[in-house]
């Protein structure tokens, strides 16, 4: 089974345009985040996949990997599948390129998934981490999903899911981490399946999986990281590197 990650690299992000360049560190997120994933020797491949050529030559020039996306695109997912269609592979991992924590013990429990999945019943998986803290719970930045008993997702929502109406049944939340394992035709499929309401109202790309039937498999992690949404979470990921 061959297994590459694709990390889909805007330059124009609506909440925090230019935040891939930002430096933490002395390396610029982008960098930050290709290396962790080269780091953590799980793929034959790892592409950083773009349509700005400020990043596309901030990976090369420094040894990297990139692929220039040449399609204007709704969502990550339409830019790694444009750029995988050509490349020999089975599983595709999509790390989203504001994540410099990424880590490897997690992402090998995203491709435990397929290994184990001898009938292919899943399409793609993803991560969940448990969250507590109220103001996160409620921060439509942070997205939650919900599960079944077999830990596939039943929904993805910025509202907090499930509704706190009775605060004394243990209800538990889990923040939806920004990392796919796709089967390489689930990706390509995704492509030509047009967006319907629910995504386009909540934002959140894999709802189109769920509104076409296709089964994501959640994996709970321990690991929080931190994903570079704002200003904010710029400062927060600067601390936490020194």
């Amino acid at each position: 089974m061959k297994i590459i990650s694709m990390i889909p690299a805007r330059y124009s992000a609506s909440r925090f345009p230019g935040k891939l360049m930002q430096n933490l560190a002395g390396k610029s997120v982008i960098l930050r985040t290709y290396e962790a994933t080269v780091a953590t020797k799980l793929f034959s491949e790892v592409y950083v996949v773009t349509d700005s050529d400020i990043i596309f030559n901030e990976i090369v020039s420094n040894g990297g990997k990139a692929i220039m996306s040449i399609n204007e695109h709704e969502s990550g997912s339409d830019r790694i599948a444009e750029a995988v269609a050509d490349v020999d592979c089975d599983i595709v991992i999509n790390v989203q390129g504001d994540e410099p924590f990424t880590e490897g013990e997690s992402l090998a429990k995203v491709i435990e998934v397929f290994k184990d999945d001898k009938e292919k019943e899943i399409d793609l998986a993803s991560l969940m981490v448990e969250i507590e803290d109220l103001e996160e719970i409620n921060n439509p930045n942070t997205v939650k999903v919900i599960v079944d008993q077999q830990n596939f997702a039943l929904y993805f929502s910025r509202s907090p899911i499930p509704y706190p109406r009775d605060a004394n049944v243990g209800a538990r939340y889990f923040k939806h981490k920004g990392i796919y394992a796709f089967r390489k035709q689930a990706l390509l499929d995704f492509t030509v399946l047009p967006m319907q309401f629910l995504e386009a109202s909540e934002k959140i790309e894999c709802i189109r999986y769920l509104e076409y039937g296709k089964r994501i498999k959640m994996v709970e992690t321990k690991i929080q990281g931190v994903e570079i949404d704002t200003p904010e979470d710029l400062e927060k990921a600067k601390r936490l590197w020194k």
